[in-house]
């Protein structure tokens, strides 16, 4: 394994002949993805990773003495042209070597999939800690950026699904539908026929193959409930276009795990805006209808540091607890949270009367209000509101599913895109950390902080 990296990773050639170097042996590179595929995923691939992270890396001694020339250059108040070519140098030696092995990978056939696949095995390497260390994750950063450029717009392909599109990009569509899982055939024929659209990036190294993938329905008006838009009915043969005023996107799927954090789904959204907009013209409402993934387990966390004090309730009014309290038959939450956890309180008509008032509230509150360095915590709404939309309406029992009622207590959200002010209201939200939301939201918020002493 040494031999083969020592083969593989072209060395930094020093500043001064790095125009003069001779380019790497495309032989080399092949040699390493063979050899990496032979290897089985889990322990050795992790290996190779750690050790290609490790003992490939940024020299540190070239990088100590170019950084000591720019501040030479800059006490010497030299002229700006030696400067910033101390810059340039530093710059330079900034490089790790591996950096030489993914560009020399990136211009061979099939080489930008394999990166892609490669970082796949990294993030799941650091997910599950088989891979760990700062230079395991300097190295995910440094191949997350060449990604972001290699996929960057003027690379991909924006391409519509029908039932006529070839059937492996059916299967890979289907096998790909992270949000809503496609049942069936007739389920997947219903989900790109009449009054709905399947859009999916694919880049021009790798034509054909999804790496990401956005579902719409064409509907008159903003959509509640999901059941609503993939539940299994015959596709209509014939669209009445005049019965088409809204879209709503209800389904974003990367396909490809290597991509996380390449910015595609924010992209892929304003390109199709762009697709629906010449196609029918009289859409007026953009939106989502999108899950609230960790509601639940957020939910039920803050119900866990009550229970630590007998009889502390700061989640719902007295009146609330006391009708939870005799419904569950336990004057502790222990009860309340099995039945959240097990989707169980979904059997109880008088639980879920109960309970509509006071999750709505803290659901509002979870959107709203919870953050993480000042921004959502919730990951769907972080994306969202940096793409500019406003958080715009809570929807109970908008997913009746098993995974729904599990994930967010079977709560769905629209956020709305004003195409006129998305640019504004990301501007506010990424630089002020502002989130905009309608009234129902904002009342919804506020009788959250008049009931809850969170």
């Amino acid at each position: 394994m040494e031999e083969l990296l020592r083969r593989s990773v072209p060395p930094l050639p020093p500043y001064e002949t790095k125009e003069k170097a001779v380019p790497p042996a495309e032989l080399r590179g092949a040699e390493f993805v063979r050899f990496y595929r032979s290897l089985q995923p889990g322990p050795p691939r992790a290996e190779l990773l750690t050790r290609l992270a490790r003992d490939f890396g940024v020299e540190h001694g070239r990088v100590a003495e170019a950084a000591a020339k720019v501040l030479q250059a800059r006490e010497q108040r030299r002229e700006p042209g030696a400067l910033l070519q101390a810059e340039d140098r530093l710059r330079y030696y900034l490089n790790p070597q591996y950096r030489g092995l993914f560009q020399q990978l990136g211009r061979l056939e099939g080489g930008l999939r394999f990166l892609v696949e490669l970082r796949a095995d990294l993030m799941e390497g650091l997910a599950s800690k088989a891979v760990d260390g700062p230079h395991v994750k300097e190295m995910n950063g440094v191949l997350k950026n060449m990604l972001s450029e290699w996929f960057c717009t003027g690379f991909l392909n924006l391409e519509r699904v029908t039932w006529q599109s070839p059937c492996e990009v059916l299967q890979k569509i289907s096998d790909s539908e992270a949000v809503h899982p496609v049942r069936n055939w007739v389920d997947m024929k219903r989900r790109v026929g009449a009054y709905r659209r399947c859009y999916f990036f694919s880049h021009c190294a790798i034509p054909g193959e999804p790496l990401i993938v956005l579902h719409v329905a064409l509907t008159s008006d903003i959509s509640s409930s999901i059941q609503a838009i993939v539940k299994e009915v015959p596709p209509l043969e014939t669209e009445d276009t005049e019965k088409i005023t809204t879209a709503i996107f209800y389904s974003i799927s990367l396909t490809q795990q290597g991509l996380q954090g390449v910015e595609l789904g924010t992209h892929l959204i304003k390109r199709v805006v762009r697709e629906l907009q010449k196609e029918l013209p009289q859409i007026k409402a953009f939106s989502t209808l999108s899950p609230i993934p960790g509601f639940t387990k957020w939910l039920v966390g803050l119900l866990s540091s009550q229970g630590k004090e007998q009889g502390r309730n700061e989640l719902f009014t007295e009146s609330e607890w006391q009708e939870i309290c005799e419904i569950t038959g336990d004057p502790s939450s222990e009860t309340l949270k099995k039945l959240l956890n097990t989707n169980e309180w979904v059997r109880s008509e008088k639980l879920i009367g109960v309970l509509h008032s006071p999750l709505m509230r803290l659901c509002a509150w979870y959107l709203y209000g919870e953050k993480h360095r000042g921004y959502a915590l919730n990951p769907v709404a972080n994306f969202h509101l940096q793409n500019g939309s406003v958080l715009w309406r809570i929807n109970w029992m908008g997913d009746t599913s098993p995974r729904g009622i599990g994930a967010s207590c079977g709560m769905m959200v629209n956020y709305r895109y004003f195409l006129e002010e998305t640019a504004s209201n990301s501007a506010l939200y990424l630089g002020s950390k502002q989130v905009r939301a309608s009234e129902q939201v904002l009342a919804l918020v506020a009788q959250f902080q008049q009931n809850s002493k969170l």
